[in-house]
């Protein structure tokens, strides 16, 4: 709690206020229903109640095993020379197969697959060999753990018998188990997409569809708990209709992370300017507000939900800063006027 209450402190000192905590992070023993399980659902949902008591109401978490988003290089160069983060599937392929050497990892690609990933690797010097591998095997954001490849695999022998649908079991668990007290606490509890929403390193995916946000949603019906919508993340999918989500599930989001991706044909994107991309932020911004028309005229009290410019490329000044990947503040301050003037230019349309 002392922690707790000195952190607000600090942003209140900035004349700021924290209104979303991001991520209470889950114990890798609740993901493969270890022994410790339910020791660790108890810590999570003390931290929840002191989280309350200080003021704090939302929650996003995540349900990824061992790794969270997993990009291959964290300094792609756009024509404009701004620096973007990018998932390179056959950097990734390259990895799992010739670095890692996964057992079984030959069974999840193609022919053609293989074949790109070992041209890729021997396109590589032994220098970007190891930055791959740092890059790739980097731990949870906010941290500058990085996994040997001794210690991943180790990890991975604890998903040895966990697939998707016991993880998605799991996640089940954890929520019966959690809800009860964060709708006591008030507090509302957002999970993020997968990031990338795909099966990587023969770890189970099981938060990357909309499918799955349902089962999440349906699994303990409850207004505490709800989605974080990351475009980014569930943009990576081409599968996934994003305006469709927000008006389908709109009523589950309590968060909402607001970037782009530009996909390619091999499974492979890069973070793109917020207003391009894949995905159509004009028509995913309309449903959101739409949404908050509707809780407004339903008398709901959360119509406000907190948004952030998840994401952003490295421009101007931002070079001169040691930012963590994809945190930088000239391009995501550019993200933010962005997104602020598609909002106002959407909801003075809708008004008139």
């Amino acid at each position: 709690m002392e922690e707790i209450i000195n952190r607000d402190n600090i942003i209140k000192d900035a004349g700021l206020r924290w209104s979303v905590v991001e991520s209470v992070n889950i114990h890798e023993s609740i993901k493969t229903a270890g022994k410790q399980r339910d020791e660790y659902i108890k810590k999570y949902i003390a931290t929840l109640k002191n989280l309350s008591n200080a003021g704090i109401k939302t929650v996003c978490y995540n349900f990824m095993p061992v790794l969270d988003w997993t990009r291959t290089n964290l300094d792609y160069r756009l024509s404009n020379n701004a620096s973007a983060l990018r998932y390179h599937a056959p950097a990734v392929a390259a990895f799992d197969l010739f670095i890692l050497e996964r057992e079984g990892a030959c069974n999840d690609f193609t022919v053609e697959q293989q074949q790109h990933a070992k041209e890729y690797l021997d396109s590589l010097s032994e220098d970007e060999k190891v930055q791959l591998t740092n890059t790739i095997m980097a731990g949870l954001p906010g941290t500058d753990e990085v996994f040997t490849i001794a210690e991943f695999k180790e990890h991975l022998k604890k998903y040895e018998d966990t697939d998707a649908n016991t993880l998605k079991e799991n996640l089940a668990y954890f929520l019966k188990a959690i809800i009860p007290d964060a709708e006591d606490f008030g507090i509302k509890m957002c999970i993020h997409p997968d990031d990338p929403p795909f099966q990587i390193l023969g770890l189970p995916r099981v938060v990357s569809t909309e499918n799955d946000l349902l089962d999440v949603v349906n699994s303990c019906q409850s207004p505490s708990n709800g989605i974080t919508f990351c475009t980014g993340s569930l943009g990576a999918r081409g599968d996934n209709d994003l305006p469709r989500i927000v008006s389908r599930l709109g009523e589950h989001i309590h968060f909402l992370h607001l970037r782009n991706v530009q996909r390619e044909a091999d499974g492979s994107f890069y973070e793109a300017d917020h207003l391009n991309g894949s995905n159509d932020m004009y028509a995913i911004m309309k449903n959101v507000i739409l949404e908050q028309k509707k809780r407004l005229e339903s008398g709901r009290e959360d119509i406000a939900i907190p948004m952030r410019p998840d994401h952003g490329h490295k421009l101007l000044d931002d070079f001169n800063y040691n930012t963590y990947p994809g945190y930088s503040v000239t391009g995501r301050m550019k993200g933010l006027a962005e997104l602020r003037g598609l909002e106002l230019g959407i909801k003075r349309s809708i008004i008139a």
